[in-house]
């Protein structure tokens, strides 16, 4: 599990194309101190170091990966969001976050507003349902909170810090971006798409009338 909080923006030195796509990334972090086998988040995909050296270590993709998210347009000298797997006792600062990209999304207009950057982002359907005001999306492996939805679209405010310390600020319309939903709202959709009730899910929202349907009461 990962919080969304980056903590280095490294460098891909090399790929290296197979049956697995080998990434060398060049980082801050002090690869020596990694472990073979630990799991860390390269610009939000959960991927596993199985080679460290100095300041590189390397990660596997496979397949699936490379089809499911941005890491297969990667190019060497290409920057890359990095965070290490969450420890027992760490701080939680952003929001759980799984590592398995659910979709790639692309950047449709960026401006400032502010101080901050803002971000709109094309909205996936089958993400729709696990989108609201004010809840958590990851975006590149960036913990971000959406300041609104659209029926086909959804916005992010980026402040100074994190605009400074990640990759997401230098990209602009028709980037493309890994995107996770909100883990507790995937959960949620599950559970009223098994309990019967499709217009939760399909985003008609929710209500008193959607809950009672799906065979929940109030209590009390």
């Amino acid at each position: 599990m990962f919080t969304g909080l980056i903590q280095d923006t490294g460098t891909v030195t090399r790929i290296a194309p197979g049956a697995m796509t080998d990434l060398w990334i060049r980082t801050s972090l002090g690869a020596e101190a990694f472990a073979l086998g630990e799991s860390i988040a390269v610009d939000g995909a959960c991927l596993t170091v199985v080679e460290k050296g100095g300041d590189t270590f390397r990660v596997q993709a496979a397949p699936e990966t490379l089809r499911r998210t941005t890491l297969g347009a990667r190019r060497t000298g290409d920057k890359v969001n990095l965070e290490r797997a969450l420890a027992l006792g760490d701080r939680l600062g952003g929001h759980l976050v799984s590592g398995h990209v659910d979709a790639v999304s692309e950047v449709l207009e960026t401006f400032a507003e502010g101080g901050s950057w803002v971000m709109v982002f094309r909205l996936p359907p089958e993400l729709a349902p696990c989108f609201i005001e004010k809840g958590s999306v990851t975006v590149d492996g960036i913990s971000l909170t959406v300041n609104a939805v659209e029926a086909d679209r959804f916005r992010v405010q980026l402040i100074p810090e994190t605009q400074q310390r990640t990759t997401l600020h230098g990209k602009g319309p028709g980037a493309q971006v890994n995107l996770e939903g909100d883990l507790i709202g995937k959960y949620v959709a599950r559970l009223f798409a098994l309990r019967g009730a499709p217009d939760a899910v399909q985003g008609a929202g929710l209500s008193e009338a959607v809950v009672r349907a799906a065979g929940f009461s109030p209590r009390g």
